[in-house]
């Protein structure tokens, strides 16, 4: 019986995937979500002394980032175990790690190795702070990125020193510019008739992300300061009192400035020369934040989001995670897709930010077992039973 596919759009594409954690898992995570056939590469147990960094096999993290993949156990640090990674590079499209550089030269599975057994192999490595230069050996981790990328610079309110984000940007963002990566690959791949070999990082992505603040920099030379929960080119935008909460609001524009003043009765502002024009009020932006959350607090929530959106004034609540996903709009974009676990039984996962108009992913089946379907892959690469059993005797499977 073949197994279940969540999409037909790469159910053609056979995955080695070597990573763990997180930036390489959801790289992975997109292919295997679009029908990929994802091998999750992962050494038996005992063999590597860091196994439980992702946490418990059946917990939300690695439910969420190793669905629709299958489990392969294979000591890599073996010459056998080395073999049979080599044997099924030879039909694979694609292999995924984010060892740091140099492991992967100590085990043997360089590029140049993957290519001269699979010209169109494509490998794709995602590293803490690159491939090459003086930091290629360093651990990397989500935190250290946004440090060192410049996030942390920006987050948080003036004078209260740095402020990470609260979700993994760095490790996330690497993970989806190698995904797209790797489909930049295929798209030529179609054209040469060859794999190449993709590389990013922590520190690339998180530089990359911070977008129009670093090219604040690069581009005007400015050194762009910690604004809070204030937009750091225009006001009012940010986050306001209610009486039951907050509110974010998005005043853009002129039209918009006028709509928000209408909508809290307050048009007379408009005339104001401390607000009269964009630059005034960027100018004057702590007086007139006080001023109009001095208005806000009066009234809850949803009274000053029903006059927002009459108004057509972008305006949002701020939810708690619990709220998020009892919202109606998240409910109609299905972002909590549900999946059978063997053990867990009905789960929601995170669903890919997508919708195709023919091929639009899905998510068939939970987090494998370790080494659930070894047998299986085995077979399909040519192993005869006796070899498979001879494999798993000597701890190489």
């Amino acid at each position: 019986m073949p197994r279940p596919r969540p999409s037909t759009a790469l159910d053609h594409l056979r995955v080695l995937d070597l990573t763990r954690v997180r930036a390489g898992p959801t790289c992975c995570r997109v292919l295997a979500d679009f029908g990929a056939d994802v091998i999750k590469i992962e050494a038996p147990p005992g063999v590597d002394p860091n196994e439980a960094m992702s946490g418990s096999r059946h917990g939300s993290d690695m439910q969420n980032l190793h669905r629709n993949k299958r489990s392969l156990a294979l000591n890599l640090k073996t010459d056998e175990g080395r073999k049979v990674f080599l044997k099924l590079v030879e039909t694979a499209d694609i292999v995924v790690e984010n060892y740091r550089p140099d492991v992967k030269d100590r085990l043997g599975i360089g590029y140049e190795t993957l290519k001269a057994i699979n010209p169109r192999i494509i490998l794709a490595s995602v590293s803490g702070f690159g491939q090459d230069g003086p930091y290629r050996t360093r651990a990397g981790f989500d935190q250290i990125a946004q440090g060192m990328g410049g996030l942390m610079g920006i987050t948080g309110f003036p004078g209260q020193g740095p402020m990470r984000a609260g979700i993994a940007v760095a490790d996330s963002a690497a993970g989806i510019y190698a995904a797209t990566g790797i489909l930049v690959a295929l798209a030529e791949r179609e054209k040469s008739g060859e794999g190449q070999w993709i590389q990013t990082s922590l520190l690339q992505a998180m530089i990359a992300m911070c977008d129009f603040q670093a090219a604040s920099f690069t581009v005007d030379g400015k050194v762009p300061p910690q604004n809070g929960n204030d937009h750091p080119n225009s006001t009012p935008m940010g986050v306001l009192p209610a009486s039951d909460g907050f509110i974010n609001i998005g005043v853009g524009g002129e039209g918009q400035w006028k709509a928000f003043c209408k909508a809290i009765d307050r048009e007379d502002l408009t005339a104001h020369p401390d607000y009269a024009n964009a630059n005034q009020r960027y100018a004057n932006r702590p007086a007139l934040m006080a001023l109009i959350g001095d208005l806000t607090k009066t009234q809850p929530c949803a009274f000053w989001l029903d006059k927002f959106e009459a108004q057509g004034v972008p305006a949002g609540p701020i939810y708690a995670m619990d709220q998020v996903f009892d919202d109606p709009q998240v409910q109609h974009l299905g972002m909590a897709a549900p999946v059978h676990h063997p053990v867990r039984g009905e789960i929601r996962l995170i669903a890919q930010p997508l919708v195709m108009s023919r091929t639009s992913p899905a998510i068939e089946t939970p987090t494998p077992e370790s080494g659930e379907h070894t047998d299986e892959i085995l077979r399909e690469a040519g192993f005869p039973e006796t070899e498979i059993a001879r494999l798993r005797s000597a701890s190489i499977i």
